[in-house]
């Protein structure tokens, strides 16, 4: 069996998988991810770095097998790095067996023995969920020496921690990687802390693998519990998309673990975060989430205290920088709560007018006393321009070529 290695956090991007579950792509109406979105999407995880891709297994259809062989194959023209390509399958030995047949190289492997599962999902006692897991994993192992296996124990943080030990020690003979999933999201960082240091003590000579569901919205934080814990696999997807509210975004698990481990910089492009951002956005037509930490939104202010500051200093607002992860600009957004700085700023510097700070004093106290009319019939800069050209305002008279590049701090 291959030993396992610790010297690098490895990202399991499941956006082939858990992602087309995610209730994102029925509210955009793209409902699955066509090959050629896939191939896109998966070009620019490969180009950030990530070598795991889990697939569902090829028994959901015969369009999503189809689309894991030929993802298979685009890979291996993309890179010469060993990259892994896994299949999500039950404890089933046909689920494994279609899986290796569309050139798998890897399984994640799952069971539910948690009390829920037992009587509604899988319907079997433990034993015999103890019993299925050793034959097939055992039978699996014999076959393919050299195949990467993680194997799981579905909602495993309400499984009683000994029921988890009993499947696991059943099977740790027989596979690389452990799994820790939460699958409804409810742990907290000191119940994955405490479950990891439990599963190192009892499994050392196997990596541990963590996937967290968003619901209760500690999945990030407990990504960065379970890593500094030990945890050397982290299951993400691009923007989180999974189940329900979802799981930890690749590029914001990759911005925070940088933080604690500044050797991600070297083991990931990170300026291709940004870029996979908003080309998941161009296929789903919508924007980057606010929520993601990764984005343009995440550097763009609106509250006229806050604008003020970051046109003379961006770090007052700005703790940690992105350019690194791809996002090299940031915004001011002109609106009913931006003070007489951005005015100034936006009147003189955009739309080139001739104008003094005590003018923009005035301008802005006329555009806010009418911020009342601002909405879709009328943008912001629509009644900033109207005011202002009402004051008679002149503009310079511009060069033909005008630097792209403008002088933020107005001092």
């Amino acid at each position: 069996m291959p030993e396992p290695t610790h010297s690098r956090i490895e990202i399991v991007d499941t956006t082939f998988r858990d992602g087309q579950q995610s209730p994102l792509l029925f509210d955009t109406e793209k409902y699955r991810f066509t090959l050629e979105e896939k191939k896109q999407l998966l070009a620019g995880l490969i180009e950030l770095g990530v070598t795991h891709f889990e697939f569902f297994s090829p028994v959901v259809g015969e369009a999503e097998a189809e689309d894991v062989r030929e993802l298979i194959a685009f890979a291996r023209t993309l890179s010469e790095k060993p990259l892994y390509f896994l299949g999500h399958c039950r404890t089933n030995p046909l689920d494994i067996e279609k899986a290796l047949e569309a050139g798998c190289n890897g399984l994640n492997l799952y069971l539910g023995v948690s009390p829920l599962a037992q009587q509604h999902n899988a319907q079997k006692s433990l034993e015999e969920s103890v019993t299925l897991a050793r034959e097939v994993i055992r039978a699996t192992r014999q076959a393919h020496p050299d195949l990467y296996i993680r194997f799981s124990a579905e909602d495993a943080f309400r499984t009683p921690l000994e029921d988890v030990f009993c499947l696991y020690d059943a099977v740790y003979p027989y596979v690389n990687t452990l799994g820790m999933p939460d699958t409804v999201g409810i742990a907290e960082p000191e119940d994955v802390v405490a479950v990891v240091t439990r599963l190192q003590e009892r499994y050392p000579a196997v990596s541990l693998e963590c996937h967290f569901h968003n619901d209760r919205g500690l999945a990030l934080a407990n990504v960065n519990a379970a890593v500094r814990a030990g945890v050397r696999y982290v299951d993400a997807s691009i923007w989180g998309l999974a189940e329900r509210s979802g799981i930890p975004s690749v590029t914001g698990v990759l911005f925070n673990l940088s933080k604690r481990y500044p050797e991600i910089a070297s083991q990931y492009n990170l300026s291709q975060c940004y870029p996979l951002n908003v080309l998941m956005a161009s296929i789903l037509g919508t924007l980057v989430p606010y929520t993601e930490p990764v984005s343009l939104t995440n550097r763009t202010h609106t509250a006229g205290v806050h604008q003020k500051a970051v046109l003379n200093e961006k770090k007052v607002y700005e703790a940690h920088s992105l350019h690194d992860f791809g996002v090299d600009k940031n915004q001011l957004l002109l609106g009913p709560l931006s003070g007489w700085h951005l005015i100034y700023y936006y009147l003189k510097e955009v739309e080139n007018f001739v104008i003094s700070k005590e003018q923009a004093r005035l301008i802005a106290q006329e555009f806010k006393a009418r911020t009342a009319e601002i909405g879709r019939s009328k943008k912001p800069e629509e009644l900033l321009l109207e005011i202002a050209e009402a004051q008679g305002l002149s503009r310079h008279t511009l060069p033909e070529e005008v630097p792209t590049a403008r002088l933020e701090n107005l001092d």
